[in-house]
């Protein structure tokens, strides 16, 4: 029996969501499904259910550098970063990343639980700015998240915070509508927007009812997963999307809290 070519891989570093929703289990079904395979490596356990989060419990910053150096031999193509709860696993995610030159990451910034709980500081958010953001060829945060991340610009619009985002060094900033509508827009649809140095895309996409648990998390990883696969960034954004509203249409929905996606929607029965 003839075995296949390991896919394009991607090092995901995120937090494990028991429910496998969101964080570092979202992750693995998102990149395995746009056809790349995860390496993952945790940045934090949670206790949490599918409406809000209790507990955050940060990774030993050490382990997670001896698990990606146990991994040196893998051909690392693309890096996926999620939840970082502390300054310690955001400085070991920055000297991790540091091991890979030239390899596209990728950057969900999650600052906040979809029920509310804070998973973040001030202090811990400018630190993501000054220290992690100059390393992502993508950031994917949402409007809530934009904004945490450049407090200082007040009632300034998205456009104008995202090249803040890029003025630091980020190469790109792909601005979600999903959770935190712009004002004035159509309520029935949702609005995702590119920034790039050079120009700025929109993609408006038909508004699911209901609220979701991990969406951002399949996005941002269904990314990574193309790029690692060469796709350029906004094709790889583009079809990102796509996976991600399709994961949401024919998500399940538990007894209590957020829906969940079904990153495995074309294997239904």
């Amino acid at each position: 029996m003839k075995n296949d070519a390991l896919p394009p891989v991607v090092l995901v570093l995120a937090g494990h969501d028991p429910t496998g929703g969101a964080g570092i289990m979202a992750d693995g079904e998102a990149v395995a499904a746009n056809g790349g395979w995860a390496l993952t490596v945790p940045t934090a356990l949670t206790v949490q259910s599918c409406a809000d989060v209790r507990r955050v419990v940060p990774a030993d910053p050490a382990v997670m550098e001896e698990a990606v150096e146990a991994l040196a031999e893998m051909p690392v193509a693309a890096i996926k970063i999620g939840l970082l709860a502390d300054a310690a696993t955001l400085a070991a995610a920055e000297r991790i990343v540091r091991r890979f030159p030239g390899v596209p990451v990728v950057i969900d910034p999650v600052l906040k639980a979809g029920g509310g709980a804070e998973l973040s500081t001030p202090a811990l958010c400018q630190r993501f700015v000054d220290k992690l953001i100059g390393q992502a060829d993508l950031l994917t945060p949402n409007r809530h998240e934009l904004a945490r991340l450049t407090p200082e610009m007040g009632g300034v619009d998205d456009t104008d915070r995202a090249v803040a985002l890029l003025s630091a060094g980020c190469q790109s900033v792909l601005v979600t509508g999903t959770d935190d509508p712009r004002p004035g827009s159509d309520d029935d649809t949702v609005t995702h927007t590119l920034h790039t140095p050079e120009s700025a895309r929109q993609w408006h996409w038909p508004r699911l009812p209901g609220t979701y648990h991990g969406s951002g998390c399949t996005l941002a990883a269904a990314v990574a997963a193309r790029l690692a696969a060469g796709e350029a960034l906004a094709p790889a954004c583009e079809q990102a999307q796509r996976f991600a509203w399709q994961s949401l249409a024919h998500g399940y929905r538990p007894a209590h809290g957020q829906q969940l996606p079904n990153r495995f929607y074309t294997h239904r029965h």
